[in-house]
């Protein structure tokens, strides 16, 4: 895998060590769905975001806690989290 600090999924930065973005979406119930549709995915994998909500907005932190490190299991979730986001949200 290329290193992700060069080259993060795309809308990610690394930040602190961790991949993150912040998506913004039309409303409060726009935002909370996509947060319920990462959640589940998240427990199929059995890798949890760090994350918060304000709103229309949100932010999450990925980091394999086991290593202390930005691994595949977080690009692959990061990469899920931009499909169910649905078309070109706003970063």
């Amino acid at each position: 895998m290329a290193d992700v600090h060069d080259n993060p999924p795309d809308g990610w930065d690394v930040v602190d060590g961790k991949l993150h973005r912040t998506f913004t979406f039309a409303d409060f119930s726009e935002a909370f769905g996509f947060m319920t549709r990462v959640a589940l995915a998240a427990e199929r994998l059995d890798h949890h975001p760090e994350w918060s909500n304000v709103w229309n907005r949100v932010t999450i932190d990925l980091i394999s806690h086991d290593v202390g490190a930005i691994t595949d299991r977080d690009v692959a979730l990061a990469e899920l989290a931009n499909r169910l986001a649905g078309p070109a949200p706003a970063a």
